[in-house]
């Protein structure tokens, strides 16, 4: 069975509806994968094709090893489905949020510390001094490319530091690239 058929079986069993768009109803589905690289590059393309897909924990009755889902506006079912076999991309389990009793949890922690603001993205963090918007620290994951991430962006303003997926291609890269984004995105 193709990926659009899977889409489309499990939004049926769910009762959505395919005119989500003339009720103003925002249903979203939810792509399970079975390996974190799998999601890095699903999300990468999506977003590359303009569909708005958000990076989220997936809840625990779903969790296949992998601690991150897609989730993504099931209007866009077709596009997705076609984006995803176009790359060779076959998603664990897709999911009608409605099916679920839990939500995915946000990955993204933020701690105000009053000159200082830190965002946590999984397992990875980055500080800022709010004055200047300097990275003051990055910390967290188990990635040997952990240290060298932290000595290429620690120092360097929100503005002058690269980005991180422009370093390391690890999950703590992955990471750290997230809770940049959302830093940037806090700290204009």
């Amino acid at each position: 069975m193709n990926l659009l058929s899977r889409m489309l079986g499990a939004f049926r069993k769910s009762g959505v509806k395919a005119d989500l768009h003339d009720k103003g109803v925002s249903e979203r589905g939810l792509l399970i994968f079975e390996h974190t690289s799998e999601v890095i590059r699903a999300e990468s393309l999506l977003k590359e094709a303009g569909i708005d897909v958000a990076v989220k924990g997936p809840p625990p009755e779903v969790r296949t090893g992998c601690d991150l889902a897609i989730t993504f506006p099931i209007v866009a079912s077709l596009q997705v489905s076609h984006v995803l076999e176009k790359a060779k991309i076959e998603p664990l389990q897709v999911l009608s949020l409605q099916d679920l009793l839990l939500e995915p949890v946000s990955i993204y922690c933020v701690k105000d510390f009053g000159d200082y603001l830190m965002v946590r993205a999984a397992n990875m963090k980055i500080t800022v001094d709010k004055r200047d918007l300097r990275i003051v620290n990055i910390s967290g994951g188990g990635c040997p490319d952990v240290p060298y991430l932290a000595a290429r962006l620690v120092g360097k303003t929100l503005m002058e530091a690269p980005e991180p997926r422009s370093l390391g291609s690890t999950l703590c890269g992955y990471a750290l690239q997230l809770a940049y984004e959302e830093m940037r995105r806090r700290c204009p």
